[in-house]
């Protein structure tokens, strides 16, 4: 009975050990996959890098949405409350997705970037030409300064999404517990604050998407 169960906990900690494995690994074979097809990791990474843009637009028109449809249920006086509720619930929702989205996007670019640049800083030792090698290693230095300089910028763009969603699911959850008037004031008193945070967030997210359209151009030239 006891070698039975060693020999379970035996097959559960190798089964663990090569998912491990898999994960650590499965990033190096995809990059060496692409690179046999001629994508190599700068390629890659610009096209990372204007997909988290991207996402961060597409985020950026769902906080406006959902700011026009906190606008229009506090405005109206005679509000069907369970459908005020249920449109400012799904807006939230929609919300929190295209912030996940975005967090997901900056995580790949992040990946991809950290692969890039320990593979430009390794090849640095292959040049025989000491003059080559300084110019190379100039400009793996210039574009890690750009890089730092847009993923700072995304990452508090993305850091401006958690106060916003916090308000926005604070203010959902009251209106679901409270379906009354008494409610709807309340979430008049709190659309200034939620206004004020989605504009600095957009305010953000324009920096961040002008940020990684000069980081794509100067890297793609």
């Amino acid at each position: 009975m006891k070698r039975i169960e060693l020999l379970k906990l035996l097959i559960f900690l190798l089964f663990f050990i090569f998912i491990a494995f898999t994960l650590n690994s499965c990033s190096s074979a995809y990059y060496g996959a692409m690179e046999k097809i001629g994508i190599h990791k700068r390629d890659i990474l610009v096209d990372r890098v204007e997909d988290a843009r991207d996402a961060q637009a597409e985020a950026q028109e769902q906080f406006k949405s959902a700011l026009e449809q906190f606008s229009s249920v506090v405005q109206i006086e005679e509000t069907d409350l369970k459908m005020a509720y249920e449109k400012l619930n799904f807006e939230y929702e929609q919300s929190e997705e295209a912030a996940q989205n975005v967090s997901d996007r900056i995580d790949k670019v992040e990946s991809v970037a950290e692969a890039l640049f320990k593979e430009w800083e390794s090849e640095l030792e292959l040049y025989k030409s000491a003059e080559l090698r300084n110019a190379s290693s100039r400009q793996l230095r210039e574009t890690r300064e750009r890089y730092s300089k847009m993923l700072h910028s995304m990452q508090q763009a993305e850091n401006s999404m958690t106060p916003v969603l916090r308000t926005f699911r604070d203010n959902v959850l009251f209106l679901k517990h409270n379906l009354n008037a008494q409610a709807i004031g309340s979430l008049r008193m709190e659309f200034k604050n939620l206004k004020g945070e989605i504009d600095r967030l957009i305010i953000k997210m324009n920096t961040a998407i002008e940020t990684s359209n000069s980081f794509i151009s100067n890297l793609e030239k």
